[in-house]
């Protein structure tokens, strides 16, 4: 079984938004959870969905999730106090839906809503094969490490460098598992699965995405991703 965590927990504070947390904000007339949604339900792989979502917009997300026919989520659960800890809460709620140690689980970002269905297939090949996926595209500004006060630390050569993006595959026990392993030992500031899963050993391998795959984050961001979402419509009504 392949199962897709989405994250929707976000309060959208960086949104300066007061009446709908950001992945509830629409575009077009639709929720941008919604536009992200659709993609995992569209794919033939994706056999169910888990959205973890904040505990005061649950019966919100159930109205949508009945108003656009998303019928592959199986569950909804609420975040934690992380990020760490919501997602641990989508993947237990996977685990205990599992029925094999060869399960895969794809962790993304309700607000990355410009994800296609080549990348996740190209995920699900990529654990397949190595054991696990992390999505990423190339780096076109200079990197560099915060030093003392102003001063620039550390530069990195771009062409070796990626910016690392949603989904992140793991087989879902091993990724379960780890979980449990900085649990145990009360680590909780891995930033995302693909930092916790190097953490305990595992070799990370990637996977190219697009470039307009972004996380809505602030103002700027949703306007980029109506700017996107139009040049999309538009090369679908010219032909190309």
């Amino acid at each position: 079984m392949n199962t897709a965590v989405i994250f929707a927990g976000g309060t959208g504070k960086r949104m300066n938004t007061r009446a709908k947390p950001k992945q509830f904000l629409e575009m077009h007339g639709k929720p941008v959870l919604i536009y992200t949604l659709q993609h995992f339900e569209e794919h033939p792989n994706i056999d169910s969905i888990v959205l973890v979502c904040l505990e005061n917009w649950i019966d919100y997300a159930k109205k949508l999730i009945r108003q656009y026919h998303i019928r592959k989520v199986t569950d909804i659960v609420s975040g934690g106090a992380s990020g760490q800890e919501s997602i641990f809460n989508g993947l237990s709620c996977a685990y205990r839906n599992s029925s094999s140690d060869k399960d895969i689980v794809l962790i993304h970002d309700g607000v990355r809503p410009l994800i296609d269905s080549d990348t996740i297939t190209d995920c699900l090949e990529s654990v397949r094969k190595y054991g696990s996926a992390i999505t990423t595209t190339p780096a076109i500004e200079t990197i560099f490490v915060d030093g003392d006060g102003d001063k620039v630390g550390k530069i990195f050569n771009r062409s070796q460098c990626a910016m690392a993006r949603a989904p992140q595959c793991f087989y879902l026990s091993e990724l379960y598992e780890a979980h449990l392993k900085a649990q145990k030992e009360k680590k909780f500031d891995f930033i995302d699965s693909a930092m916790l899963m190097q953490y305990y050993g595992a070799e990370l391998h990637t996977v190219v995405g697009p470039v307009e795959n972004i996380k809505i984050t602030t103002p700027t961001d949703f306007y980029l991703f109506r700017a996107l979402l139009d040049a999309q419509e538009n090369m679908q009504i010219v032909g190309l």
